[in-house]
């Protein structure tokens, strides 16, 4: 087997972080990522730890393209992008 391939059951305790402006967003675990119908990966999932306690709101989730992936490392997933880039959305 080759050494490149990554299994998720390994890479969901990668954490990850935008190299953009330090932020961490916990471990891939914890997110989700978006596969589309021919298996490409489209978009990552971040639950935003920003988010304070709503008894109205639900959580906030960011939307990262796949294009924002810089690198997937031994235990990290380096993102960079710029906030304004980034689609925010509330469940």
């Amino acid at each position: 087997m080759s050494d490149n391939i990554k299994y998720y059951s390994e890479m969901e305790k990668y954490e990850i972080i935008n190299i953009n402006d330090g932020e961490k967003y916990s471990y891939l675990g914890n997110n989700d990522i978006v596969v589309d119908e021919e298996g490409n990966l489209k978009f990552l999932i971040l639950n935003s730890q920003k988010t304070r306690f709503s008894l109205f709101g639900g959580n906030e989730f960011i939307e990262v393209p796949w294009e924002y992936i810089k690198k997937i490392g031994s235990r990290t997933i380096i993102l960079d992008a710029e906030e304004n880039t980034l689609k925010r959305t509330r469940m």
